[in-house]
């Protein structure tokens, strides 16, 4: 029976070379990415103009613009929790570079995952309170998802306002400003906006619907990876049905 030759030293050098050199530039990639291009942004990058709008767009930890908020819920932060789960929209974990990789390898073997990672934005000076997704299909490289900061206002009846920003993730790719794994979104932000409400609707869970005519005067931008975003500048606002005490 024929049996495959021994490597020849020459051979085992080649691929040793190889791997080495994959692993330099994997290593480079992780430092330049994760380390060197957001310290850069952060220390170099001069403040976009916001037509006063900067309470209106969320931000990058490295100071860029981020996704514009076209979302708001009144409710309590438990109230907040069960219309998303009856919405079918889950908890969404923290983005780091083990959540990272995590996401790239289940996206090349088709793996979904409910709880995949979402990128931190800040606002008011802190990021997300709470962030929820919904999977679409079994590959995690899309998905609806909608981060939510808690602010200081209230409704007649006590409950706390949450304003948030949904956005679609079309596919998993690279940032165009750090060069770190993570979703490309959809420009149509309105189209997630409107399908969040949609969801919520059909719960049976949401006491009123109204909307902000006007909310952005800035109508298009570009968020923190680069990627496109258009609106007709409304805002979304929903009432979540408090249960009888």
């Amino acid at each position: 029976m024929d049996t495959e030759p021994d490597p020849t030293p020459r051979q085992r050098t080649r691929k040793s070379q190889f791997i080495r050199v994959v692993a330099v530039i994997l290593l480079l990639w992780i430092v330049v990415a994760y380390a060197v291009a957001p310290w850069v942004w952060e220390a170099f990058t001069e403040s976009d103009p916001m037509d006063g709008e900067s309470q209106r767009i969320t931000r990058t930890s490295d100071g860029h613009p981020g996704d514009p908020l076209n979302v708001a819920l009144f409710g309590s932060e438990v109230e907040m929790q069960e219309i998303m789960r009856a919405a079918d929209w889950y908890s969404a974990a923290a983005l780091g570079l083990k959540s990272d990789l995590k996401i790239a390898a289940d996206t090349v073997f088709s793996r979904p995952d409910d709880a995949a990672p979402v990128s931190s934005l800040y606002l008011f000076g802190r990021k997300e309170d709470l962030a929820f997704e919904q999977p679409v299909g079994d590959n995690p490289r899309h998905r609806h998802h909608v981060r939510f900061w808690k602010t200081e206002d209230v409704n007649a009846a006590g409950q706390p306002k949450w304003i948030g920003s949904a956005v679609y993730d079309e596919r998993v790719g690279l940032s165009h400003t750090t060069g770190q794994i993570t979703h490309v979104t959809a420009p149509n932000i309105d189209a997630e906006r409107d399908y969040l409400f949609q969801c919520l609707e059909q719960t049976g869970q949401l006491a009123e619907h109204s909307v902000e005519a006007d909310y952005h005067q800035r109508r298009e931008g570009t968020n923190g990876g680069g990627d496109p975003w258009y609106t007709d500048g409304s805002l979304y606002i929903g009432v979540i049905r408090a249960e009888s005490p």
